[in-house]
């Protein structure tokens, strides 16, 4: 489905509100009560779908798979602009639907459309094509395109502390984006084109900020954990900007809590 139309939606500024102010920090690490985790996955899919949309089923439920991978950061956009069918998407917000025109500018297209996913940033896909999600996660993968910048997370008792690797000679600024979505969840859907259907939604996001800068040089940033147990689930994306203010190839990614329960 296509939905097409000029931007109008205004910038939002993603200011780091609810972190209640993430801190840069060299101090020596605590004692580690949860597992430390590396992670260079093999890439990064964000599903923008729909409840309202007949085509999003069969991507929705190819993406429960992905979000059960551990080498795959799989996020789901839970987008608006098909309310107007009739029912209204209870995991939608316009954030979601802001990025989804963002990387629209990004990727020079002429509309957005579900299901689309976009991998590393970098190229958009059919969202229910399992051949070319795979496919293209495996060709970047091959070309250098995939995670380039390896990504540590721990845990003390208060915080959650974020380490991004060196880039060597590579990329020098991207910017640290925090991404929280929901555990999985069933919906029955009352109206519109998926009436009487009762479908389950893996990794449906509900907010995105950006918590600081990168520059290239290894670098920590640090989380209270009050906030992280406040959430579903989060995720950081170490992903470069355009000088339009357009997401760019997503460099390094990893899970900060990734919950495994309905």
């Amino acid at each position: 489905m296509a939905f097409r139309g000029r931007l109008r939606l205004a910038a939002v500024a993603l200011a780091l509100t609810a972190l209640g102010g993430v801190a840069l920090a060299a101090e020596p690490e605590k004692a580690v009560t949860g597992k430390l985790q590396t992670d260079k996955p093999l890439g990064v899919v964000e599903l923008f779908t729909s409840q309202g949309c007949s085509s999003c089923p069969p991507a929705d439920e190819f993406f429960a798979e992905l979000a059960g991978k551990d080498d795959i950061i799989a996020l789901a956009y839970h987008v608006n602009y098909w309310d107007y069918l009739g029912w209204q998407d209870t995991l939608s917000n316009k954030k979601n639907t802001e990025r989804q025109y963002d990387y629209m500018r990004a990727f020079g297209s002429r509309s957005v459309y579900t299901p689309q996913a976009v991998i590393n940033g970098r190229s958009h896909v059919n969202g229910a094509s399992r051949m070319d999600v795979d496919g293209a996660l495996a060709r970047m993968d091959r070309t250098g395109e995939g995670m380039r910048v390896g990504i540590k997370v721990s845990r003390t008792s208060d915080r959650v502390m974020i380490d991004a690797g060196d880039a060597g000679n590579g990329p020098t600024d991207a910017h640290v984006v925090i991404v929280y979505f929901d555990p999985p969840q069933m919906v029955k859907i009352g109206q519109g084109e998926n009436s009487g259907r009762s479908l389950t939604y893996w990794n449906a996001v509900s907010d995105i900020q950006t918590a600081g800068m990168w520059h290239g040089k290894a670098q920590r940033y640090e989380l209270p954990m009050t906030e992280i147990v406040k959430k579903g689930g989060c995720a950081v994306l170490l992903q470069s900007v355009g000088k339009d203010g357009t997401p760019g190839p997503i460099l390094g990614a990893a899970f900060i809590h990734k919950p495994d329960r309905l």
